[in-house]
């Protein structure tokens, strides 16, 4: 026996479904990252789980794997327009070697805490683009970065990031 009769949960379900079309689910960077996914998968969370252990990479040291999931000619691109390479983003990870993951973990929940923001992936083919954005603008209005990768022999590897300053 069901709690509710077929026309309730009719009412019910279309409610439902209704909700989730006009109040979509987003879901914070700190949510995401507590999902864990297959990195080799050709799929969103595939991609995600992969810009996830880039932020873990960079705040541990991890310059091997840094090294290998950046694309040679990768670019880190600020928001005041200055480019940066490769070799300078793992560089920059390299003074943190020796890190450890659990710290590295805390550090980004604090900074998730204190500027909190959505994601958003596409994925088309090969090639996947994440875009982080503030929450209360939206991804239309409030692009705070987007990282472009594109799926190469069972794995995503950056190519492109560009990085912008939002303002409320």
């Amino acid at each position: 026996m069901t709690i509710f009769n077929q026309p309730r949960r009719i009412a019910v379900a279309a409610a439902t479904l209704l909700a989730c079309v006009v109040f979509p689910l987003q879901t914070t960077a700190a949510e995401e990252a507590a999902q864990p996914a297959d990195e080799t998968l050709q799929t969103e969370a595939g991609v995600m789980a992969v810009d996830n252990h880039w932020t873990l990479a960079e705040l541990t040291g991890d310059t091997a794997w840094l090294d290998q999931m950046l694309m040679p000619e990768y670019r880190s691109v600020g928001n005041t327009g200055k480019a940066h390479s490769k070799a300078e983003i793992i560089a920059g990870a390299a003074k943190r070697k020796g890190s450890s993951l659990d710290q590295a973990k805390l550090t980004w929940a604090e900074d998730q805490k204190q500027h909190p923001y959505g994601s958003a992936v596409v994925v088309r083919g090969n090639t996947a683009i994440v875009t982080f954005y503030d929450l209360a603008l939206g991804p239309q209005n409030g692009v705070k970065s987007s990282d472009v990768f594109i799926y190469v022999d069972g794995h995503w590897h950056a190519l492109y990031s560009q990085h912008t300053a939002v303002h409320t």
